[in-house]
């Protein structure tokens, strides 16, 4: 009985531990892009709401909660309330396998520094990745604007294009590893990061990440200058709030599964495990924000050839060579 709920304390402790550092970081990534773009286009980023604008996260949290929430006539109505909530919870439910930290041991028990260590984390990864489609596409042909349904096309269309090469960019480390656990990954780079023999593998599953967060210049379902705001264009208030804290949760997962799959995970001199895995998701979703403030946004048909014409093709040939050069 103790045993039991012990182990159910530590888990509700990882949770709680986890998810607190996750939403605190998406509030205050916001801010940090405001002020770096600021910078990188010569203008004032925030800077009222509190010392150097730090407040300015709670802020826009607090005016979030007190807009009026609207509907749109002749919307889907349980649909269009549900959407944002599964753009949010399965961003955030992918942390679950996400491991920052080697086991520690306490008072004879082996404590695993991560929420859930399943031996196929990278496909619940992309079980719950695929599952945020429905997020987008569901609130923008539930809102019943066209605005929203073509941005929820466009959505659709470019995280199933981008998930297949984010899929197979995967492959070739799976094989290196040898098996689907995040944390067994992480542990067959104790001698080399994967980055430094998969070179080509880290490019592809990058580009994929930052289309798959449909970030600038891949931001071809919000598209403000053709559709408003896309998939989004209709809500309002909080329900806003959940789409857009979907999307810095999205940016915090795929940075941390670019340091899990290619930069060691965790693994660091000096600093403790998690600080290490955090530097590593912070400096990935810094690079998407300059990206977002240097390059312009790209036509349909770019993004569509970019996908299937040259990161698919670069993810099988890389899956070749690589199971060439562990045969031989």
């Amino acid at each position: 009985m103790w045993f039991w709920l012990l182990g159910y304390l530590v888990l509700m402790a990882k949770i709680t531990a986890v998810l607190t550092a996750v939403m605190v970081l998406a509030a205050y990534l916001v801010l940090v892009e405001r002020k770096l773009l600021g910078r990188f286009q010569v203008r004032y980023g925030p800077n009222r709401a509190g010392i150097y604008g730090i407040l300015q996260p709670v802020a826009d949290g607090i005016k979030l909660l007190l807009k009026e929430d609207l509907m749109p006539e002749g919307a889907d109505r349980a649909i269009f309330l549900a959407a944002p909530a599964v753009v949010a919870i399965t961003a955030l439910m992918m942390f679950a396998v996400v491991p920052f930290g080697p086991r520690l041991t306490i008072g004879g028990r082996e404590i695993p520094m991560v929420i859930t260590d399943i031996n196929v984390g990278l496909l619940y990864v992309f079980a719950l990745s695929s599952l945020g489609v429905y997020g987008v596409a569901l609130g923008g042909w539930a809102s019943n604007s066209k605005y929203a349904l073509l941005g929820g096309i466009r959505g659709a269309a470019q995280m199933i294009s981008y998930e297949l090469a984010l899929g197979l960019s995967i492959v070739p480390v799976v094989m290196l590893a040898g098996s689907f656990s995040l944390v067994d990954i992480v542990n067959a780079q104790a001698g080399l990061p994967f980055i430094l023999v998969q070179p080509l593998a880290f490019g592809v599953f990058l580009i994929s990440a930052m289309a798959e967060t449909k970030r600038i210049p891949f931001d071809l379902p919000e598209a403000e200058t053709e559709l408003g705001a896309g998939y989004h264009t209709e809500y309002s208030g909080m329900r806003f709030g959940l789409f857009f804290l979907g999307e810095y949760v999205h940016m915090q997962v795929m940075g941390a599964l670019v340091a899990v799959f290619f930069l060691g995970g965790w693994r660091g001199p000096v600093l403790p495990p998690p600080v290490w895995l955090l530097v590593k998701i912070v400096l990935v979703v810094l690079f998407m924000i300059w990206v977002r403030a240097t390059l312009p946004r790209l036509r349909y048909d770019q993004l569509m050839n970019l996908g299937w014409k040259v990161l698919i093709p670069l993810a099988l040939v890389n899956i070749l060579i690589t199971g060439a050069f562990m045969a031989a």
